[in-house]
């Protein structure tokens, strides 16, 4: 691997972790500077593992350092927590993790600083997993999540919150689903059998499965012709939730990346509307019908707002919520250290805004399905219990036995099933 490679993973991991972009923003653009696949691969690899471990990481170099690097030198302290994850995290040779990572330094303009890299990874070598043993003795730090996340868990999951952190730090499997117009479940499966890919079925989703590989997707058998999409299991509940039927109107608010709009529209002839306030975004939804040869109606507005609205009610709608996305963080590491505790109560009342919204498009006898991918309290069964103390009109359709207005919904935790954490709660407009 290059130094150039190494010096662009210190900028992606400097503008999550300065700057307060997404991975999805920030690893393209590094990628697309690397001619190499293997290269891109890599980058995206190292980047996603060291985020994992970030916490560790740092307290490790603080160990090995007077003091952090600020200022311009910033992105050295970033290139370092690349440099160790190499060392301790990958199968890179300690020699290669270290010389080019130290041969980077010039190429982020901080060249006069070589010593210093060279110093803190050599020491790091040196003192081998006793350095990591040492600084996980911190239980906050071990956890690898930020200490407010921790803290909601705890409250959250009194009985079983580390089980949630454990989950959190594994690498996620690749799920996929079925385009039931092309085909069956079992008929896929046949063809990834004789194609010698490993997959595991789960019973629970009509068209779900996991790889026991990952593999790269591109080459599935009749991916281009759109026989599969890349989706977690948990998100493959949506559609099935949804139950819709053929003929019927259906809004898909919050809609992109697509995957749940196409899914309706693979179990139905609707009409389907995906919403989304990001036009850059609604490409992606574009792109993902196209390959399915699929066809909704796409619209860029604010599920908030109505002035996008022809007036006409809709059968069903899937609100898949703006949320703290803390039931994803094992497959989207970055979230862990983009989000803040104070983002959690902005997040609430925004969902509360578009749930009180999209109820208003909502025939009597309609069906709206809430969703998110948190794992707060606050953001799911709170705020659909909020939600039907103030509507007259609203009445709790259980997905579980258990559940009651009091605990309305249903939550998945990360890792269970192996699949992400979600929460669903299904709603019905009394006619």
């Amino acid at each position: 691997m290059s130094a150039k490679l190494r010096a662009q993973g210190a900028r992606v991991l400097s503008a999550v972790l300065d700057e307060g972009k997404s991975l999805n923003e920030a690893l393209p653009a590094a990628q697309a500077s690397l001619a190499n696949p293997k290269d891109k691969a890599l980058l995206q690899a190292l980047c996603f593992g060291a985020l994992r471990q970030y916490r560790l990481l740092e307290a490790a170099i603080d160990q090995l350092m007077d003091k952090p690097l600020k200022g311009k030198t910033r992105i050295l302290q970033r290139l370092l927590v690349l440099g160790l994850y190499q060392l301790y995290f990958s199968r890179i040779p300690a020699h290669a993790a270290v010389g080019e990572t130290v041969a980077a330094a010039p190429l982020l303009g901080q060249g006069k600083l070589k010593g210093l890299v060279n110093g803190v990874l050599r020491n790091a070598e040196r003192q081998g997993e006793a350095l990591l043993e040492k600084a996980a003795k911190n239980k906050a730090v071990a956890t690898l999540h930020p200490d407010w996340l921790i803290a909601r868990l705890k409250a959250a999951y009194p009985s079983n919150w580390q089980d949630v952190v454990e989950a959190n730090n594994q690498q996620a499997p690749l799920w996929l689903r079925v385009n039931s117009r092309q085909g069956d479940k079992t008929q896929y499966l046949d063809a990834l059998s004789q194609a010698g890919i490993e997959a595991v079925s789960e019973e629970s989703l009509t068209c779900g499965f996991y790889l026991a590989e990952a593999q790269d997707v591109t080459a599935l058998p009749g991916f281009a012709g759109g026989a599969v999409s890349v989706q977690d299991g948990a998100a493959q509940f949506a559609a099935q939730l949804l139950a819709p039927v053929d003929g019927e109107r259906i809004l898909d608010a919050c809609a992109a990346p697509g995957g749940k709009t196409a899914h309706i529209l693979e179990l139905a002839d609707a009409e389907v509307t995906a919403l989304d306030v990001s036009e850059r975004r609604l490409v992606r939804v574009q792109e993902n019908l196209a390959r399915l040869k699929l066809s909704a109606k796409v619209v860029a507005a604010d599920a908030s707002q109505r002035d996008w609205w022809d007036g006409k009610a809709f059968d069903r709608i899937l609100l898949d919520a703006p949320c703290s996305a803390t039931g994803v963080i094992r497959r989207h590491p970055d979230i862990r250290w983009l989000r803040r505790d104070q983002d959690i109560a902005e997040l609430a009342a925004l969902q509360a805004r578009i749930l009180d919204n999209c109820w208003q498009m909502l025939k009597p006898g309609g069906t709206l399905l809430y969703a998110t991918c948190s794992v707060l309290p606050q953001e799911n069964r709170e705020q659909v219990k909020a939600f039907l103390a103030r509507t007259a009109d609203a009445e709790l359709l259980p997905i579980r036995d258990d559940e009651s207005a009091q605990q309305p919904g249903w939550q998945l935790l990360p890792g269970q099933n192996k699949m992400d954490g979600f929460f669903y709660a299904r709603v019905l407009k009394k006619p």
